[in-house]
């Protein structure tokens, strides 16, 4: 399982040409107007883990399978999008598609690029793209709170239940507050879940500074992360410009353009972690002579529902996952080893998989 994130932002704030980064393609026009990204691009990007290039070394793999991530680059919003102005009913409908939202900001001064606004106010950015969330998710319940009249009327447990959440949804969104702040309990969660509100999905805030403030920031940068710690939202700093041009570049190019501009890693692997934390995502690997390969699961998922990430039939016929720690397999030197120090061990349905896991799912038929 991988996850889908939507590139949100106000035109020209450099989504599209992160997306080109994140994406290594051209796919997405990069163009200095409004609306240059007419339709969605959507791509597909391996997940970077230096521990699966580990294991299949171990293994002597012969292939090695990252696990993905799916972005999906929606055209700028503007102030007015949840009337529909800009293009703004069709990128609405896109962002109620992905799994967690990417707010690009515009965090650079650049004389050259223009701002649908005029200024350079990351905050206000971010602010005017929420409030039309905000009052796009109240129009939504509105209108839909008026056709489960009768149903609730006729005691309708379902129907009940969805005007009781919308009801505390729409509470918080008339008091300036995302739909995400509601606490739902175990027992409503798929039924909100259900309501596909927009601003309940989770947000990393996407600083874009310039290329001679991609290691520290700046004050534009700064004032995000506090607006970001004060919502309990994420943030992470990339210069989207830097990202392009690593991407057009050899690994061993890009390894020393990064280490020239005094950055540790590239932009897209603190994007990817920021994205794993937000949606609370571990991997997990298999790995065999065949190939090493990585899955994603959420947080907290049992080994039965691990083993059908793979395949469905996992899960249903498991019996029992024969488990090695990511540490004791590299430090022991692979499967064989670690079995014979009694380091593999065989968890049952309970067992719930922990990040680095590598595994062996044994099941009937």
């Amino acid at each position: 399982m991988g996850f889908k994130m939507g590139i949100v932002g106000l035109p020209n704030v450099g989504k599209s040409t992160l997306f080109n980064a994140l994406t290594r393609t051209a796919a997405a026009q990069a163009a200095n107007f409004p609306f240059c990204t007419i339709e969605p691009n959507v791509g597909e990007v391996a997940v970077p883990d230096a521990r699966l290039d580990t294991l299949a070394d171990i293994a002597k793999s012969k292939q090695i399978i990252p696990t993905r991530m799916t972005f999906v680059d929606i055209a700028g919003l503007v102030k007015g999008a949840s009337k529909g102005e800009g293009l703004g009913n069709q990128f609405l409908a896109n962002i109620r598609e992905v799994d967690a939202i990417a707010h690009v900001l515009r965090c650079f001064d650049d004389g050259d690029v223009t701002h649908v606004e005029g200024r350079v106010d990351p905050v206000a950015d971010a602010e005017t793209i929420e409030t039309e969330l905000m009052l796009a998710d109240i129009e939504s319940i509105e209108k839909r709170l008026q056709t489960i009249v009768r149903k609730v009327r006729g005691g309708d447990k379902e129907a009940v239940q969805q005007e009781r959440l919308m009801k505390a949804a729409l509470a918080a969104l008339e008091q300036g507050k995302p739909a995400r702040v509601v606490e739902v309990d175990d027992e409503d969660a798929k039924a909100w879940t259900m309501l596909q509100l927009l601003t309940t999905k989770p947000v990393l805030y996407v600083c874009n500074v310039g290329e001679a403030e991609a290691a520290e920031g700046n004050e534009h940068s700064a004032k995000v992360a506090e607006m970001a710690a004060a919502e309990g939202n994420a943030h992470v700093i990339i210069s989207a410009q830097i990202e392009e041009e690593i991407s057009q570049l050899e690994p061993e190019e890009a390894a020393m353009f990064l280490e020239e501009m005094g950055l540790a890693e590239a932009g897209l692997d603190r994007l990817i972690r920021a994205g794993y934390d937000l949606l609370h995502l571990e991997t997990y690997f298999t790995v065999g002579p065949k190939e090493a390969r990585a899955w994603t699961i959420r947080t907290g998922t049992s080994a039965p529902k691990a083993a059908g990430v793979i395949h469905g039939d996992f899960e249903k016929g498991f019996i029992r996952a024969e488990t090695i720690a990511y540490d004791d397999f590299v430090s022991l030197g692979g499967e064989q080893a670690a079995k014979e120090a009694g380091k593999m061990r065989a968890e049952g349905k309970s067992y719930v998989v922990k990040d680095g896991d590598v595994l062996h799912f044994l099941f009937n038929t």
